[in-house]
């Protein structure tokens, strides 16, 4: 059975750090591209970061770019998304997915059922 399961996520004052993680069963990491995507009470679906398979490249949105960085633990089968710096704006419920192609605007075939990142003083 193809599954994401993320983990990670909580509550942290601004200008704090967490670490995500979005461990998969069921296939192998490494021959998918990896995204993160965030959604926030009343508002559409954002892009993250995505980290391609063919050569691990990281692509990451303008919110993230310089505070977040997506890396993979093949061995682990898991992709992390480490947060610093943390604003209240990035509260949102964080999503990875997965897709055997290239990194995409929205197009993934496998979906984690989400974690909470609230934060907050």
């Amino acid at each position: 059975q193809v599954q994401l399961v993320e983990s990670g996520g909580g509550l942290v004052q601004p200008g704090g750090s967490l670490r995500l993680s979005c461990a998969a069963s069921g296939f192998t990491l490494d021959d998918y591209a990896i995204a993160w995507f965030r959604q926030a009470p009343g508002k559409e679906r954002e892009g993250v970061s995505c980290m391609s398979s063919s050569d691990g490249s990281p692509y990451y949105g303008a919110s993230a770019k310089g505070r977040f960085t997506i890396s993979r633990d093949n061995a682990k089968n898991t992709v992390y998304l480490q947060m610093n710096s943390l604003k209240p704006e990035d509260t949102a419920v964080y999503y990875c997915a997965a897709t055997p192609s290239s990194c995409t605007p929205d197009a993934y075939d496998y979906w984690g059922q989400g974690t909470q990142v609230t934060v907050s003083s």
